[in-house]
């Protein structure tokens, strides 16, 4: 993936009986499949508040300031790939899309063969030396996404003592 969180439960905290239910072989793909849909629910949400896990507003674009509507939202494709791999004991949320590490992480992006990178806003064309694009995280975890995971690790260790 080219933008990814990858969650494995040891590493968040979980309770011990999660725990010594992985440490005993305990397949929870079934738990991590429903810890990557409502990861992958609270992350498109973002595109559409248009804010980062922290509750920080994303800067608006140059094309949502030029043409109006939202912030990594033109096509839409970034926001669709949105997916999760679910393995027995993490969950990995992410997408494929090459440049969904420049809109997560930001960067300053300058020609490699040519004087000046060109490109469209609106319908005018514009040339500039280098363009930084601010980070807009939309990949993490917030503190809903925390109480989520919780309650899913719950309802299955629950399931699984019965």
């Amino acid at each position: 993936m080219s933008a990814q969180i990858d969650i494995r439960l040891l590493d968040i905290g979980v309770s011990d009986t999660v725990a010594a239910m992985i440490a005993a072989g305990e397949d929870m793909t079934p738990a991590m499949r429903d810890i990557g849909a409502s990861l992958v629910t609270s992350t498109v949400r973002r595109f559409e508040i248009e804010e980062g896990p922290d509750g920080s507003p994303w800067p608006k674009s140059v094309r949502a300031l030029a043409e109006g509507g939202q912030t990594l939202t033109e096509s839409a494709r970034l926001r669709q790939s949105i997916t999760y791999i679910a393995a027995p004991a993490s969950v990995e949320v992410g997408t494929d899309v090459a440049y969904a590490g420049v809109h997560q992480d930001g960067k300053t992006i300058k020609p490699v063969s040519a004087q000046a990178l060109t490109f469209r806003i609106g319908a005018a064309w514009v040339t500039a030396k280098e363009v930084t694009i601010p980070a807009r995280p939309f990949l993490g975890i917030d503190e809903a996404d925390e109480a989520e995971i919780g309650a899913i690790l719950t309802d299955h260790v629950g399931e699984a003592a019965q």
